[in-house]
């Protein structure tokens, strides 16, 4: 299985495998269940390797660490999956 940091790695810079409607899925520890943000909704700060960040509907930014990354989708069908 490819590492998930190669994969968005590859979503972002990839022009051909990068077309598409894309998803990742989270762990969020609080709700304890997996939560889907849009792609083009996540921040990734050059600086940090180890994480991203979006905006939350609350308005509150989030930042994930990638090792709680647990799907990820492509026009909607799974494409890479991790045990929870």
């Amino acid at each position: 299985m490819i590492p998930i940091h190669e994969l968005i790695s590859k979503i972002r810079w990839d022009k051909e495998f990068g077309k598409g409607d894309f998803a990742i899925g989270y762990y969020d520890r609080m709700l304890n269940k997996i939560l889907i943000v849009p792609f083009d909704e996540i921040n990734f700060d050059p600086a940090d390797h180890f994480s991203f960040q979006f905006i939350s509907e609350e308005g509150e930014t989030r930042r994930v660490p990638l090792h709680r990354v647990k799907e990820v989708y492509k026009d909607g069908a799974l494409i890479w999956h991790r045990e929870h």
